[in-house]
């Protein structure tokens, strides 16, 4: 058999209501924790990394983005290896 808890001091409030005084005092996460903040802002995300690809757009006819889409997935990285492909034959 488990113990049984105490129960809370009467003044107790799990989650009191905020005043002025409450905002007052408050200070942003990163200068209470700057050692933990820190941690964090390095782990967070991808890493950089040297050379980034660049988004670019532009309009194709929808048969063919159809035709590509149909192929699978990783199609992005077949038509990028169509595209280098193309370059360096001289054909684009």
């Amino acid at each position: 058999m488990t113990k049984a808890k105490e129960p809370p001091p009467a003044d107790f409030d799990e989650n009191p209501e905020w005043t002025a005084e409450t905002f007052a005092e408050a200070r942003p996460f990163r200068e209470v924790f700057p050692d933990l903040y820190a941690s964090w802002e390095r782990t967070r995300g991808r890493p950089p990394i040297e050379h980034p690809k660049k988004h670019i757009s532009f309009r194709l006819p929808p048969d063919l983005v159809d035709s590509i889409r149909a192929s699978g997935a990783g199609y992005n990285g077949r038509v990028e290896q169509v595209l280098r492909e193309a370059l360096a034959t001289g054909k684009l």
